[in-house]
């Protein structure tokens, strides 16, 4: 299935590159393929190295919620790219994108701009223990925070793909202090702090998971996180790199009405570009360098042509038509999903919240990790490997979401769902006994 070109490239890569790879999941491992290579995106297509289009459900892993090269955003790039691309000073244009987040995000008094969700991540997790003078966290299994030491226990995304829920090269002492819970279970929250009084920095969520497969938040759960952390003066730190601005022009939190003590952002807020960025409370974020103790830097945070992206995608997103129409998208391929494996006595559920979703192959509902972790993964294999045939390209794990952009289309939906069909006929994925 490896095109010529990706089938070279690979071979090159794999001699300078671990695995090949930049990142674990783009190996195709976990779908039984090398990965393709690819040279070019545009709207809601991307292409191979050899040429080949595929419907994208990707979108670069999120951030592309108005399709690849948008027209727009590109001409805001061009004209930005004519003044120089790296200056290591202070601009108007990360001030204009601050001021956007923050007025999108009430919580968000202050925030700081970096370079990736993991150093959003990171950062929040330091301003937390540096704030409240406590070690311990409280983390979600299934939840993906990033690769920073503190995060990798019962991670999700390529962790749980590769069978490697804690990492090598963590020490055991700096893992002690990252304690871990099941998602939507608030009580045994309450057990971990009941346990360890006065001792806990704060709680790290993803508000609507995504790295263990769309996974929603049972009603109540985010607000009982709030209410305990407040209770026990700690920091809910919310973890919307993936979902800011995906679910709503400014986020889960908006949608639920929760107020966070920091949020993590990135991905939609850079427009595909490598950006990310931490806030909250501005007693909080007073904390950070250079006006508190807790130091934090970054070269290339506040990057302008990183800048000038998510300030043209953000002034788009501004029109609540936006989501409407790429939820109505989604909803539309998701229902036409459910009744065809429904039709065809396929075990599957699909998890969706606005333009993101997952299919799992299991017959169960799922609401964590323990849950989704009894999808049928070489029942998931087979079906990628189908489709990609049939020209879509899906995320290459079961564990991981799918993304509805501006630019796609009721054809492509159409598309997408005659290549389910075909790709359970003429392959034999296990039906219901």
């Amino acid at each position: 299935m490896i095109t010529k070109k990706s089938r070279k490239l690979f071979a090159e890569a794999k001699k300078v590159i671990p695995g090949g790879v930049n990142s674990p999941v783009r190996a195709f491992r976990a779908v039984g393929l090398d990965p393709l290579f690819v040279s070019q995106a545009r709207g809601s297509k991307i292409s191979d190295a050899d040429g080949k289009v595929y419907i994208d459900y990707v979108s670069s892993w999120g951030p592309m919620i108005l399709g690849h090269a948008h027209p727009k955003v590109h001409q805001a790039m061009s004209r930005a790219l004519a003044h120089g691309w790296s200056y290591g000073a202070a601009t108007e244009l990360e001030v204009r994108l601050a001021q956007k987040i923050s007025q999108a995000i009430p919580s968000v008094e202050l925030l700081r701009m970096v370079s990736s969700g993991t150093e959003a991540a990171m950062s929040a997790l330091r301003v937390a223990r540096g704030f409240t003078g406590r070690d311990k966290i409280i983390k979600f299994e299934g939840c993906y925070h990033g690769h920073a030491d503190s995060f990798l226990v019962k991670a999700g995304s390529g962790a749980i793909t590769f069978g490697i829920p804690d990492s090598a090269g963590i020490p055991p002492s700096l893992a002690a202090n990252t304690l871990i819970a099941p998602y939507n279970d608030l009580s045994a929250v309450q057990a971990i702090f009941d346990q360890n009084p006065s001792q806990i920095a704060g709680v790290i969520v993803e508000p609507v998971a995504g790295n263990m497969g769309i996974v929603l938040p049972r009603e109540g759960f985010l607000k009982g996180l709030e209410e305990i952390c407040r209770k026990n003066g700690s920091m809910l730190i919310f973890d919307e790199v993936i979902t800011g601005f995906r679910l709503a022009y400014g986020g889960v939190q908006k949608i639920f009405g929760i107020h966070p003590d920091l949020t993590c952002l990135g991905k939609v807020i850079g427009g595909g570009m490598p950006v990310g960025a931490y806030g909250g409370r501005r007693e909080v974020m007073e904390k950070v360098a250079p006006l508190g103790p807790v130091y934090q830097a970054g070269t290339l945070s506040g990057n302008p042509l990183a800048m000038t992206c998510g300030l043209a995608t953000l002034e788009i997103l501004k029109d609540k038509g936006v989501y409407k129409k790429i939820d109505s998208l989604s909803q539309d391929l998701c229902h036409g999903l459910e009744a065809l494996f429904s039709r065809k006595e396929v075990p599957a559920r699909i998890n969706r919240s606005g333009s993101m979703f997952t299919l799992f192959f299991t017959g169960e509902e799922v609401w964590d990790y323990s849950s989704a972790k009894k999808a049928d993964v070489g029942q998931y294999a087979k079906y990628f490997q189908k489709m990609l045939q049939a020209g879509v390209w899906l995320p290459p794990s079961q564990f991981e979401a799918c993304f509805i952009s501006l630019a796609h289309t009721q054809k492509d939906i159409m598309r997408t769902l005659e290549a389910a069909e075909s790709a359970l006929e003429k392959w034999d994925l296990q039906k219901t006994p």
